[in-house]
């Protein structure tokens, strides 16, 4: 027992950047991470060993983010969408390119550095809430279109906007903080 709650307990900051992460919110995101936890310990023969304890943790915080992200969609109504960007500057009338993004050297090389995460950490978090939430739902947690627009209250449209403007404004971030360096 005191070996799974000390092997459950190690992994704890990990949970809380993800939550964080996904949540934008720091007292959401322990919530989040102590129900997790919480749910583990009590349930230490639902882990069998059949998968790394950090993927099974991950798997129930990752039940307990949803949970949050229903509950907060159902306490407060969204109202309109107050996303702003300048993202038309980008593309000209026709909606192509004005100036191509730089082709990425090596991003597989990228991706195994550490400091490419954190990084990535720092865009995700520079973007609007509602757009952010939509990626990390589809992207991290692997929601599909059908149950974001249900638990965010969009529109299919709006959703593939979002995910779009997300796309697009992380890759902005990363070629000017990452790539392009």
């Amino acid at each position: 027992m005191d070996d799974f709650r000390s092997g459950v307990e190690r992994h704890r900051p990990y949970l809380l950047r993800y939550a964080s992460l996904q949540l934008r919110d720091k007292d959401a995101a322990e919530d989040a991470v102590q129900e997790t936890l919480l749910a583990a310990l009590a349930n230490e023969s639902g882990f069998g060993g059949r998968s790394n304890l950090r993927t099974w943790l991950t798997g129930i915080l990752k039940h307990k983010i949803i949970d949050h992200i229903r509950r907060s969609a159902r306490e407060i109504a969204l109202g309109a969408d107050e996303e702003t960007s300048d993202f038309d500057a980008l593309f000209d009338s026709r909606g192509h390119w004005i100036e191509m993004p730089a082709a990425w050297s090596d991003p597989d090389a990228s991706l195994a550095q550490q400091q490419f995460y954190a990084k990535l950490e720092e865009c995700l978090a520079r973007l609007p809430a509602k757009t952010a939430r939509t990626f990390m739902m589809r992207e991290h947690l692997g929601c599909e279109t059908g149950e974001i627009c249900k638990e965010l209250g969009l529109t299919p449209t709006h959703c593939w906007v979002l995910l779009h403007r997300a796309r697009m404004s992380l890759r902005e971030c990363l070629q000017a903080n990452w790539f392009g360096k």
